[in-house]
């Protein structure tokens, strides 16, 4: 169960002080024999828009099985960053082979670094996935706690610009309760991603989608191949309800506000090289 990590995470989160200097975690915290469940994966597939084979685990579907490792992690005493108000702001995933619920996984997750953003502190979540001792799926997520801070950019390589427009291929309305609805089957309740309240307790004008149901939602579209790497970069938060333009262009995809043009998401899908 998830809530005594997200009560222990909220009791702590007003007495860290983030800072890019701060010392990491060691801790690795590791979870064997996962059998993904066929019901919980139906659900996910469902709210994400994925049409793979009933029994295939979708490119964005380990990242939430390995969601409560996080969580372990990031409510330690020893996580510099605050998890109330902490924001997705990028994903890595590389996936090797087509993972299916007859997989047995060992999933793992380490903090690998911290960087001055902007607006704050960012952290470096890495995750992998094995099966048979052998690497399977890795991401490597980045999580914004926003503060006052003097930093000019983060370290982490990012574009100079936001690519121009790609052709827009889709339009979906977005309930105001999407954050609930993802929240239940990914255990991320993030009060940001709930009700209006509670995101504004926490600086937004009212709730927002969680990154990874809207990246999951592009790669639904677009359609992964099994074997990929996709990265993405969570420009501007996706206010709930609201409308969204999905477009993409060759590897490119984007998804954008379908009334002021904002983008939300910038990212690429690309088969891995066979040679």
């Amino acid at each position: 169960m998830l809530a005594p990590l997200l009560l222990r995470g909220a009791i702590l989160s007003p007495f860290k002080r983030p800072r890019p200097d701060a010392p990491l975690p060691t801790a690795r915290p590791t979870l064997s024999d996962v059998r993904p469940s066929a019901e919980h994966l139906a659900a996910y597939s469902r709210l994400c828009g994925f049409r793979t084979a009933p029994r295939t685990l979708p490119l964005t579907y380990p990242h939430v099985l390995s969601f409560p490792l996080a969580m372990r992690l990031m409510t330690t005493r020893a996580f510099p960053l605050p998890l109330l108000g902490l924001v997705h702001t990028s994903i890595e995933i590389t996936q090797h082979r087509a993972l299916t619920t007859a997989d047995t996984l060992e999933l793992s997750v380490h903090a690998s670094q911290l960087a001055p953003h902007r607006r704050g502190t960012e952290a470096t979540l890495v995750t992998e996935a094995r099966v048979d001792g052998s690497t399977v799926w890795t991401s490597s997520s980045t999580y914004l706690a926003r503060h006052r801070t003097t930093a000019p950019t983060s370290t982490r390589t990012q574009p100079d610009s936001t690519p121009a427009p790609a052709p827009a291929l889709a339009e979906w309305p977005l309930p105001r309760d999407l954050g609930r609805r993802y929240g239940a089957v990914s255990g991320d309740r993030n009060p940001i991603h709930l009700y209006p309240l509670t995101a504004r307790l926490l600086g937004f004008p009212r709730a927002i989608a969680h990154g990874m149901w809207t990246v999951a939602r592009c790669l639904a579209e677009y359609g992964t191949p099994e074997s990929a790497h996709a990265q993405a970069d969570f420009k501007a938060p996706v206010l709930l309800p609201g409308t969204v333009t999905y477009a993409a262009d060759g590897p490119d995809f984007q998804l954008r506000d379908a009334s002021s043009g904002t983008t939300h998401i910038t990212g690429t899908l690309r088969p891995l090289s066979t040679s």
